[in-house]
């Protein structure tokens, strides 16, 4: 199969969804990532999303709309919470979890009772799907395991020759994927951390929101996934990578004991001219915004550079900022120490 990259517009878009009526997979810009969509109503559509990716069939997938008209496709009870956070957060990448509808494809739920649906707020996107008149499976466009793309180039890079179609709209603006919150049970659980805060879900929803222990730790043997991002590991690069949790003195003096060929540094931008090896930044240490942008352009580019050990500085862990130690700790396959 050839792989057509193409700038996003009026006639790639009605390409698009033509290619995703006829039960085809394409890659779509969001704010949050490149997606890898298909037809979220047939099940013919959506396992080629997971053969493209080599995606585990138990891991659930995320559905697109572009209005709340679209919803019942997807879910079967909209409580109150959920349309006080849709009016408050969509378009936007926010991700709710509830009861599933039956016209949902089985595949999407990966055997779950729930569904996970998000508006987007990416206009190419929300131009895909309405073309389209479906809502849209669409987890992020790469390699099952590696770094998101926030590239069409990186999907390319993942996807050429297993897709037909990529649309170029631009970088991602947000640079993680989206919150996940579970409101399918008594109290809301948030799955996945992301641009929209635990703050921000409990200011909106006016109750608290109680945090996954899957946001910071393992799942549990034989535990299932509620949420895409909660398997084991994810986001990697090739190299293999640890977090260093501590100063940025005591960074630099452990780095000073392990700098040898293949090893690099994951530091925050403007910490280089203090380390003694090749660094890679994913932004300033206090702007936690930056640091979710640029997360996976690093950890591909620790790629591009050959990197075999990877030591990185350890992210806060509140806020947007828990969005990206929870990658981090992903990509790492939760080794962390402490210097």
């Amino acid at each position: 199969m050839h792989t057509c990259l193409k700038q996003a517009g009026a006639a790639s878009v009605a390409e698009a969804a033509r290619l995703l009526r006829a039960g085809e997979v394409v890659g779509i810009p969001t704010e949050t990532v490149y997606g890898l969509a298909a037809n979220a109503l047939s099940d013919e559509a959506v396992p080629k999303i997971f053969a493209a990716k080599g995606r585990p069939q138990d891991n659930p997938l995320i559905s697109h709309i572009a209005s709340l008209d679209m919803l019942p496709m997807v879910v079967r009870e909209v409580p109150g919470a959920a349309y006080r956070l849709a009016e408050a957060f969509w378009p936007g990448p926010l991700t709710l979890i509830l009861p599933r509808s039956k016209t949902v494809a089985d595949s999407v739920c990966a055997g779950l009772d729930t569904a996970s649906v998000r508006m987007p707020s990416h206009p190419v996107a929300l131009a895909v799907i309405r073309a389209a008149g479906v809502p849209l499976a669409a987890p992020s466009a790469n390699l099952s395991g590696s770094p998101s793309p926030t590239t069409a180039a990186d999907v390319l890079a993942d996807m050429e020759g297993k897709i037909p179609l990529i649309l170029d709209g631009g970088a991602c603006s947000v640079g993680v994927e989206s919150t996940v919150i579970s409101l399918a049970g008594a109290q809301p659980v948030l799955l996945r951390p992301g641009y929209i805060t635990k703050e921000q879900l409990e200011d909106a929803m006016g109750c608290a929101v109680a945090l996954s222990d899957a946001v910071l730790h393992k799942l549990k043997d034989g535990e299932s996934a509620a949420s895409p991002g909660m398997k084991y590991k994810h986001y990697a690069p090739k190299a293999d990578v640890t977090i260093l949790k501590g100063s940025f003195d005591a960074y630099k003096e452990y780095m000073k004991s392990h700098c040898a060929d293949g090893v690099y540094a994951l530091c925050f931008t403007g910490e280089e001219p203090a380390l003694p090896c090749p660094c890679v930044t994913y932004g300033r240490a206090d702007k936690p915004d930056e640091q979710a942008h640029a997360l996976f352009s690093a950890l591909r580019e620790l790629d591009a550079r050959g990197a075999k050990t990877v030591f990185a500085r350890c992210p806060a862990q509140e806020g947007v900022a828990m969005a990206v130690y929870n990658r981090l700790l992903r990509a790492a396959a939760f080794r962390v120490v402490e210097v």
